[in-house]
Parts: structure tokens; sequence; C-alpha cells
């Protein structure tokens, strides 16, 4: 005998097209005025401060850093989906959603300059800190997912994995768990096309990476990731449906700059391709839609983008001034200080060693 065991799809949405149109077929809930120029606000501030930093760190005055540009709607669509109290799990390129979240533009450039203590406002916006490894923040997520669920808190996690990290084990091994226990948590894939040199078609045979949570059990949907409102709908919809478990959501977007400040893209893939991309920006055609709607001007974008030139200015001045404690290196590793470490601590200040 043979029969069917299983059929599923994966479904995929756009609101948002590249002109600016909106398919009225899907409805944007409640999408209103002021939330739509809030994300555009949000999206283009997350592009200036990338392009300070990258102007930073060619003058040597900033770590190594990794540019979101053209991700930006990934990341500021779930912001403003989430609510206060939800917990987001990042890897290192959500630096849009650090920012609309609250954390003060001096700190983020803090952390980026290779200072610890710019990380600490994360656990007031109710972040975790930016978390290099490749794909372990997921066992992170579920884990707070599962105590949010015992807790019965009512918060939803929204971690992030890039298209690469959707091939290591911690990707399968989280989402296996998170289906079993049903757990209130969102993993959104940032497909970008690239996993540093390594394009999306060496990574994986499926012809979706969102097809991988059918396996866990776990509904998933892929979106067009340059559409805000694509993604910001299935973000609220996946938060607002989180009690009954986890959903998965990969975002197709494009990685226009380096993966970071150490890398050359032009190594190994065309400027075609980029320009491509370049058409289907998502700060682009936000403007479209906020210009036909007449929700947006040249005058408005010339104030905005006075307003964040100062304000980026200024907290460029204020982590320039920054002075480091050394004690951090003690302070800031374990929960407690080892007895060994806080003899060394002890024994540095005894000598007035950073003195």
């Amino acid at each position: 005998m043979l029969k069917e065991a299983y059929s599923g799809s994966i479904k995929y949405m756009q609101i948002l097209d590249e002109e600016g149109n909106v398919d009225q077929s899907i409805p944007l809930d409640d999408i209103d005025n002021e939330k739509i120029i809030r994300m555009y606000k949000l999206m283009v501030f997350a592009r200036a401060v990338d392009s300070k930093v990258l102007s930073l760190q060619r003058q040597g005055r900033m770590a190594t850093y990794g540019p979101c540009i053209g991700e930006e709607a990934t990341q500021i669509g779930a912001a403003i989906a989430m609510n206060p109290n939800d917990i987001f799990v990042p890897n290192f390129r959500q630096h849009a959603l650090y920012l609309a979240r609250g954390m003060p533009l001096e700190n983020f450039l803090l952390y980026w300059k290779g200072y610890e203590e710019g990380n600490i406002p994360a656990a007031k916006i109710n972040g975790m800190p930016v978390i290099v490894p490749v794909g372990t923040q997921m066992q992170h997520a579920v884990g707070l997912a599962f105590a949010q669920k015992q807790r019965k808190t009512g918060n939803a996690v929204v971690a992030y994995v890039g298209d690469g990290g959707t091939s290591e084990g911690d990707f399968y091994e989280a989402m296996n768990f998170a289906g079993v226990m049903k757990v209130p948590v969102i993993l959104i894939i940032e497909n970008n096309g690239w996993a540093i040199s390594v394009p999306r078609s060496r990574q994986s045979a499926a012809e979706t990476l969102a097809q991988k949570a059918i396996a866990a059990g776990i509904p998933g949907v892929q979106v067009d990731g340059n559409d805000v409102f694509a993604v910001y709908k299935a973000v609220s919809e996946a938060i607002r449906n989180s009690k009954d478990g986890a959903f998965v959501i990969e975002c197709i977007t494009y990685r226009m700059s380096m993966h970071t400040t150490s890398d050359d893209p032009t190594k190994y893939r065309s400027e075609a391709d980029v320009n491509e991309w370049k058409a289907r920006d998502p700060i682009l055609r936000l403007r479209k839609y906020l210009s036909k709607h007449g929700l947006w001007n040249d005058d408005m974008e010339s104030k905005m983008n006075e307003e964040y030139a100062k304000l980026i200015d200024a907290a460029v001045e204020k982590e320039e001034a920054f002075k480091p404690d050394p004690r951090s290196m003690f302070n800031s590793v374990y929960s407690f200080i080892p007895q060994v470490l806080q003899e060394e601590m002890d024994d540095a200040e005894a000598n007035n060693y950073w003195r």
C-alpha cells in the first residue's frame, strides 16, 4: 500500500511592491499612517547610523562592523510588531532592531568600538546582547520562550538567524524543541542571499528555507523581506498566535553592503546583481508609498536628515569621550566573580596596573 503521509506548502507574502503600490486583497490590520511614517523614519535612521559607523571604521575609529544596509525592513517591521515585553534575540546584524527598541545610540557605538559596556542596556530593552557564533542564539531563544511559557508571562520571543545559520545543527535542534514543546518563539530567517561568500544556492537544495519548519511540526511562511508591511503583518500574526506555539518566517532580502568591514564582496558577486536589488530597496519603496499618499515630501526628508546628522554626531562625541573602566573585563564575564579572577583584580588594583 502506498498513500500520502503528509502534504504541506509554504506561502509567499508581499503587500508593498517595488513601486510603492499596496495589494488591497491583503488587509493591513492596524498599520495606520502614523505607524507607517515611524517605520520609514526608523529605517532611514538605521541606514544613517550604518553609514556613519562605516565611515568611522574606515578612519580607524571603530572596530569591525557588519552593516545591515538593505535589510532594514526585516528588522523594523518586526520591531514595530513586537509588544514592549516581548524579547528579541539577535545575531550580529540586527542594528535597526536594537535602535528601534530603544538602545541608546552612544551605547550602540560603544559596543562596536569594542567596549562591552555598550551592551549593558540590552537587558533594559528586553534584548539579548550581540551574538556572533553562527546559530547558537537559536537555543537561547527557545530556552527563553520555554521560560515565558512556564511562567505564563504571555510574552513572545523573536529570534533572528541568517540563511547560513539554517544549515547549523543548532537551528534544527532549536526548531525541534520549539515544535515539541510548543513554545512562544518566532524564528525569523533573514535570508540576505549570502553567508559571507557562500551563496544561498550552496546552503540548501530546499526550494525555500521556511519549509524546514515543516519537519519540526511548525508553521512557516516566506515573505518579501524588503516589504516592511509584509514583515510587520507576518510577525504580528505570529506573536498573536504564539500561545499556540512556534512560527518560522523567512524574509527574502539582500545584503547590499559587505558581510563585515573585513570582507570584500566584489570578489564573489557581481555589481549587476547588487544593482538589481537596489531597485528593490526597502526604504525607497516605502518612500514611494508615502509620497503617493501625500504623507511625505522633500522638505520633511531634509529636516529629518538634518536632525539625524546632529543626533548621530552628538552620540559619536559622547562615545569618543568615554573612558573605559578595566574592571569591566572582570565584572562583565560571569554572574559572579570566581575566586581566581577576584584575586587577579585585587592584585591589579593593589599594584595600580591601570592607573
